[in-house]
């Protein structure tokens, strides 16, 4: 089977890594940043549910992806296993409201934390170099 980098792949990781890169926002305004996130949580409205919708339905399809080119994934498809199963793991925990995560949630977004930039920047990172591997599928896939 030939390795194939199929037309959404790149604008899949540019995707989720803008949306990563927004917490740039929790570096700029922590309590505007930690006010919004948790009334979207708590609220669980519209915009939550069509985020979440989107979210999980394009970590299934990287899963999908995955296992289809099982023998012939490029190694930054793995991204999609391990990656599109904490996101599925998170959005069910925040959705069902387990104790564990909700406590983490609010540990995370406790704007008085030391670690508060350091936990927003770490994502601000991996959204960058997840934005960038997309920027770099997208040119290799013209070539």
């Amino acid at each position: 089977m030939e390795k194939k980098i199929y037309a959404w792949e790149p604008w899949f990781f540019m995707a989720f890594g803008i949306f990563h890169m927004h917490r740039i926002w929790a570096l700029m305004d922590r309590q505007g940043y930690a006010d919004f996130w948790l009334g979207v949580m708590a609220k669980k409205g519209l915009f939550y549910f069509g985020l979440m919708g989107i979210l999980a339905a394009l970590c299934v399809l990287g899963i999908v992806t995955f296992f289809k080119n099982t023998g012939s994934n490029f190694l930054w498809r793995w991204i999609y296993l391990f990656g599109g199963v904490y996101v599925l793991f998170d959005l069910f925990a925040i959705t069902v409201g387990f104790k564990f995560w909700n406590d983490l949630l609010d540990k995370m977004f406790d704007t008085s934390s030391p670690y508060w930039n350091i936990i927003w920047s770490f994502f601000i990172l991996l959204g960058t170099a997840v934005f960038l591997l997309g920027i770099g599928l997208l040119i290799k896939r013209k070539h």
